[in-house]
């Protein structure tokens, strides 16, 4: 999940791509082996969470950089606490929380953060506590972000060789029939 930061630089393609697919993958890396079917994981600090809970509980404004805040580890210290929240307990499928703010507001993706920690904490799963994602550091967050981004840079190098391969594989086809400019079935029976 990657939000649009007014006034800060923007993460790396790789890094909101890997964000993109914390749902997907970040359960099973963090020690849920057997991640439940349709989980949707997503860690957010556990401070921003409790401070935004707070604010919302006074009615005070929640502001864009709260919420960049809680779901971005790159400015939080090493030993911050990053906890899961299970993004089924939304209600409804957002790409990334970009999206999030523009449908549902600072406020809106605030509480849906609260929602899906909730729904995290229900546990309505019933999934085994020693097999559910567990909270980690910042430190251990920003790691699993980094194999993640260089597992994703040899997909693409092993798919990138592939195409190529393949292609090689068609052009040397292509010039195996080819030769004069006849079909090799002509030239089988002219020889």
């Amino acid at each position: 999940l990657a939000p649009r930061r007014s006034g800060a630089a923007r993460p790396s393609s790789a890094v909101v791509s890997v964000l993109g697919r914390l749902g997907e993958r970040l359960g099973s890396k963090t020690m849920a082996s057997d991640e439940a079917p349709g989980q949707d994981i997503f860690y957010v600090c556990k401070k921003s969470l409790e401070t935004l809970k707070e604010k919302l509980k006074k009615g005070e404004e929640i502001s864009l950089e709260a919420v960049n805040e809680l779901a971005f580890p790159e400015k939080l210290a090493d030993d911050e606490i990053m906890v899961p929240v299970d993004m089924r307990g939304v209600g409804e499928q957002f790409d990334d929380v970009e999206q999030m703010v523009e449908k549902l507001g600072a406020k809106g993706t605030a509480e849906a953060f609260i929602k899906a920690k909730e729904y995290f904490d229900a546990n309505k799963d019933k999934e085994p506590e020693e097999e559910r994602s567990k909270p980690m550091t910042a430190a251990e967050w920003k790691e699993v972000l980094a194999a993640d981004i260089d597992d994703e840079g040899e997909e693409e190098d092993d798919l990138l060789e592939d195409e190529e391969e393949d292609l090689e594989d068609l052009e040397e086809e292509g010039n195996d029939e080819e030769g004069d400019g006849e079909p090799a079935s002509k030239k089988a029976k002219t020889g």
